[in-house]
């Protein structure tokens, strides 16, 4: 069902370290055409670092993990790709659609296809106002039963960060700050929140990855919550006032559900000049830069 490319499966035969990369920032998150031209500079990261890339999609109905040229161009430029969570994946594989997967659908596929790193921006979480709402990103549910270590900037500024954190904690997912005790803020270097356990090396992420394993414990996920440079953040004040304008906006325009997030970030990439997709692709490329790192610690165990 799942068609992994030669040079992933050789890859991982062989025990070498390999990468996965979610797809949605191709279709959906970045104009054309600068969607290819991160999604390959992405790939070009992963493998200074001396690890495969494992970009992932679905593709008239069949999951791939690993995508040639040809099949990222496809997803960057093709239209009516759609957006894939895990939940949707038997819909879109019965109907031989197409789509880019999210974190959720890109974990599940990686997990499946035996690759253990991910490299993302930010997490899903728990949404504002979810005692009225009740909306929660399947992200979190999702990594609650995914044995896979994803190296991301924290979850998306926009959300409950707090109400994310407990939630994670609830659910039995591991969380440690990569170089700092802080949760990172996606746009922002620190959230205002802090985590409890700190890693400071990808072989000290490797030894948890082989403890988990070890311990035989529930095939949950390692999230390492890897800050955006302070000097490549977001301006705190400029984020602060323009998701401020955003939230107001949102309520204003009645936009609610799956809509919401889409809003928020195009409302801050619009009022920011462009400066918060400038720390979001800043994010991006250092945790996949760090994911290979990790990768290859995970592979030479």
């Amino acid at each position: 069902m799942i068609v992994v490319s030669e040079e992933v499966r050789e890859a991982l035969d062989a025990r070498r370290p390999v990468v996965a990369l979610e797809s949605t920032i191709i279709a959906h998150g970045l104009p054309r055409p600068r969607n290819l031209q991160v999604a390959l500079e992405l790939e070009d990261v992963v493998r200074r670092e001396g690890a495969v890339p494992a970009t992932i999609a679905v593709l008239d109905g069949r999951p791939h993990v690993g995508l040639d040229k040809e099949q990222l161009e496809r997803v960057a430029n093709e239209d009516g790709i759609r957006k894939l969570g895990h939940r949707d994946l038997p819909l879109a594989v019965a109907a031989g659609a197409s789509g880019a997967t999210t974190v959720s659908a890109t974990a599940l596929l990686a997990a499946r296809a035996g690759v253990r790193v991910f490299a993302t921006g930010g997490l899903g979480g728990v949404h504002r106002e979810w005692t009225v709402t009740q909306d929660e990103s399947a992200d979190l549910g999702l990594l609650a039963r995914t044995r896979i270590t994803v190296v991301c900037a924290g979850v998306k500024s926009i959300l409950d960060v707090p109400a994310t954190l407990q939630r994670l904690e609830t659910l039995g997912v591991a969380v440690a700050g990569y170089g700092t005790e802080r949760f990172p803020g996606f746009y922002l270097s620190d959230s205002g929140y802090p985590v409890d356990w700190r890693l400071d090396s990808p072989e000290q992420v490797a030894d948890v990855m082989r403890a988990q394993d070890a311990l035989d414990a529930p095939e949950s996920a390692l999230i390492v919550a890897n800050p955006v440079p302070e000097e490549e953040q977001l301006d705190p004040g400029l984020h602060a006032r323009v998701l401020a304008d955003a939230l107001h906006a949102c309520e204003a325009e009645g936009v609610t559900g799956q809509a919401v997030t889409p809003f928020l970030l195009d409302y801050l990439v619009r009022h920011t000049d462009g400066a918060s997709l400038s720390a979001n692709l800043a994010a991006v490329r250092g945790n996949v830069r760090l994911a290979g790192r990790i990768a290859a610690a995970w592979a030479g165990a």
